[in-house]
């Protein structure tokens, strides 16, 4: 039996029976899934390396820090590319969606020879001021006066945007002043440091397990347009919306 819910769900109901046999022909594409995953991650693991000749210096609290210094004593570094801007008053909710997600696995990350940073072009005393309205404690630098973001595609000139389309995402897109990425770093023992990986836009999402709860839901991820609903967590209207967004 099928009808449409006060919500405007549509919904079929059926025995028992007969939704553990539905739920067991969707477990293969599960299981198909979870091996294709493990396939892709050991491809990325696989992928060429590139090493940086380019120096690139940022500004930290406890002063000027260069990209090798950023690796805090572990061989691995994940750059969580955030979009910030230098006039910005706050950072992306996008981004900061990315971030809270971030803050639980960072202590275990670092157990495990990787370090983890975010690095924006904001001034920062901005990146101060908002880190700590948000309650992160995730190390924070800024890459203002660097080539560091438009060398790794995330923020874009003028004269970039003026031609009306960037090079994102390893594509040919339209142009904004900055866009989202992760980026994978890994540090030898003579310091010689390695580009290993880059993902942008719907490829960092696994990092998102906001997505991945509501994506079992019966409503899912409920948007107009990627992640309309997202706010930064101190902007939610109190308690429970019901029927969101």
């Amino acid at each position: 039996m099928s009808d449409i819910d006060d919500a405007g769900i549509a919904r079929r109901v059926v025995s028992r029976e007969a939704w553990l046999a539905a739920r067991q022909a969707h477990l293969r594409n599960e299981k198909a899934l979870t091996r294709l995953r493990d396939l892709v991650a050991a491809e990325r693991r696989e992928l060429p390396w590139v090493r940086l000749d380019k120096s690139y210096v940022f500004d930290t609290r406890e002063g000027p820090r260069t990209l090798a210094e950023l690796f805090a004593g572990n061989r691995q570094l994940i750059v969580h590319h955030f979009m910030f801007g230098p006039d910005w008053e706050a950072g992306c909710p996008s981004c900061s969606l990315e971030a809270d997600h971030a803050e639980g696995a960072i202590v275990h990350l670092e157990h495990h020879d990787v370090s983890y940073v975010r690095v924006s072009r904001a001034p920062l005393d901005r990146i101060e001021a908002y880190r700590r309205r948000m309650g992160w404690r995730a190390r924070w630098v800024s890459s203002h006066g660097s080539d560091f973001n438009y060398d790794f595609h995330v923020s874009f000139t003028p004269a970039q945007l003026a031609e009306g389309r960037v090079r994102y995402n390893y594509a040919w897109t339209e142009g904004y002043e900055e866009l989202p990425g992760l980026s994978v770093f890994y540090r030898d023992d003579h310091g010689d440091v390695y580009h290993t990986y880059s993902s942008y836009a719907r490829g960092n999402e696994e990092v998102i397990g906001a997505f991945i709860y509501l994506d079992i839901t019966p409503k899912g991820r409920n948007e107009t347009r990627i992640m309309d609903w997202v706010r930064r967590h101190d902007e939610y209207p109190e308690g429970p919306v019901t029927g969101a967004p």
